[in-house]
């Protein structure tokens, strides 16, 4: 049986490795050396990083703040979820929302949040499964 470890990506190796991986959902980032700094400039705002490590390689990446506003009160929003091709349906992003559960309880917060986009119907349908609902729609316009 396989044997996952939950932990933060915080060495300059990990965040290496967790940049690899975060170009799966994010391919715009096109290079390392950027990402890394954009994580460590983020973590100033309380940015993290958590990973599902096997055998010291990273198969799914969580990137979440905690965060405060009138509509949620006090709530872990998620930035980023991301599973290795090679990995998918095999729980881990399952694992990552429960750890993610986890720290939003302990940081005191009321809700989980994420947003998702609307072309994503897989994504969506493992947010359902994974007990998120669907509460609104985000809206955004490009300013630069």
């Amino acid at each position: 049986m396989a044997t996952f470890e939950l932990y933060k990506v915080e060495s300059e190796l990990a965040l290496h490795a967790a940049y690899t991986l975060m170009r799966e959902l994010r391919p715009h980032l096109t290079d390392a050396a950027n990402f890394i700094a954009r994580v460590h400039r983020q973590a100033q705002q309380g940015y993290c990083l958590q990973g599902v490590w096997q055998d010291q390689q990273l198969l799914a990446l969580a990137g979440y703040r905690i965060s405060e506003n009138l509509l949620y009160g006090r709530f872990l929003y998620v930035d980023d979820l991301v599973t290795a091709p090679c990995a998918r349906s095999h729980g881990l992003g399952a694992k990552l929302i429960d750890a993610l559960r986890a720290e939003a309880h302990e940081q005191n917060c009321t809700h989980l949040v994420l947003d998702t986009a609307l072309s994503n119907a897989l994504g969506q349908r493992f947010y359902y499964r994974q007990g998120l609902l669907a509460a609104g729609m985000h809206f955004r316009q490009t300013l630069a």
